[in-house]
């Protein structure tokens, strides 16, 4: 993947992931996971501001253009802190301390990806289905003490999910093709609250589709011709915009976010914190402002809080500067002239 559709392509995978202060007893980190959910089907009945899919439909050119779909999204995993004790039995805590490090229960999650290669979309008049499967799991992680004794482990445990990626192509006119791409959740729900289903959920799902021998329709700013045929697709929970350098064709970001065309992420900006529409310098700041309690919880409440600390301690006077503002010229481009 090219490396600028894959920067915009991780910060809405993990936006909203972690919020400032990036600690677990703040509030706004206690009700998480709340973009781009696909729940199991069952859940989403009788919860309907959840649904239990997702549909990305789009405008392709081309005779016999060849397309690859990428469904990406996370899958929540548990994270409990285990203590040893004198007999030698384990017991779960909501926090350990060894030696320096402190160590919290909490939820983290892990990437997922469908990858589906070159479809011809004459071929695809018949939806085709592609199962996704994932087998519960479980890992440990020993923690041990400076003296070199076991002082407790980091159990880290993930449910089931099922579902599926369809996909299908229906001609809307010559050479003018309606791609679809809808991702359900099927996974067996059996009356979980709240935090056991998100659980069962794909978080922050997203879709990468890349075309060969044709190009995507902008559904932002389409040719005049097109806008019946782009007003006519329907996507549900997401919203399609063109991807990667300013006027390529060939690569289209489905996100849960509202963007514009060709979408950037900041070059200045030094890595990720999880808010693409923040001021990068204002939260750096205020990172640099915690205390060292804070700072802290903020290392052990998740290894990707714990890299956001480190690389922000890390920076440079210079590296400052650079966020400091930027001026840029943008060209509008004229859809009608194409």
């Amino acid at each position: 993947m090219i490396a600028s559709i894959e920067k915009i392509a991780a910060t809405v995978l993990y936006e909203g992931y972690l919020l400032w202060p990036y600690r677990r007893s703040a509030r706004k980190n206690q009700q998480r996971w709340t973009l781009g959910g696909v729940y199991p089907q069952r859940y989403s009945a009788l919860h309907p501001d959840n649904p239990w899919l997702m549909q990305t439909e789009c405008l392709v050119t081309g005779e016999r253009p060849v397309v690859s779909v990428c469904v990406r999204f996370l899958q929540v995993v548990a994270r409990q802190v285990m203590q040893k004790g004198e007999s030698g039995a384990f017991a779960a805590v909501d926090a350990l301390w060894v030696g320096r490090e402190q160590y919290l229960t909490w939820d983290e999650a892990t990437e997922r990806a469908v990858q589906i290669d070159e479809l011809a979309l004459p071929e695809l008049t018949a939806a085709r289905s592609i199962p996704l499967f994932i087998p519960a799991g479980r890992r440990e992680e020993t923690l041990t003490a400076p003296d070199g004794a076991e002082a407790g482990a980091l159990v880290r445990w993930w449910r089931t999910l099922e579902g599926a990626v369809e996909v299908q192509a229906t001609a809307v006119a010559e050479a003018l093709w309606r791609l679809t791409i809808r991702i359900v959740n099927t996974t067996p729900w059996a009356w979980l609250g709240r935090a056991e289903t998100l659980r069962q959920t794909f978080v922050s799902t997203h879709t990468i589709l890349t075309a060969a021998g044709g190009e995507f329709v902008s559904l932002m700013d389409p040719p005049a011709p097109l806008y019946d045929a782009t007003a006519a697709c329907k996507n549900v929970k997401t919203w399609p915009v063109l991807a990667g350098a300013e006027g390529e064709r060939h690569v289209m970001l489905s996100s849960p976010m509202i963007l514009y065309d060709y979408p950037q992420v900041a070059p200045e900006s030094p890595g990720d914190l999880f808010d693409g529409g923040e001021i990068d310098q204002l939260l750096l700041l205020n990172i640099l402002s915690l205390t060292d309690a804070e700072k802290a919880e903020m290392r052990a409440t998740d290894p990707h809080a714990r890299t956001i600390l480190e690389r922000c301690e890390a920076l440079t006077a210079d590296d400052f500067m650079h966020l400091h503002g930027a001026i840029r010229e943008f060209r509008v481009l004229d859809a009608q002239a194409e």
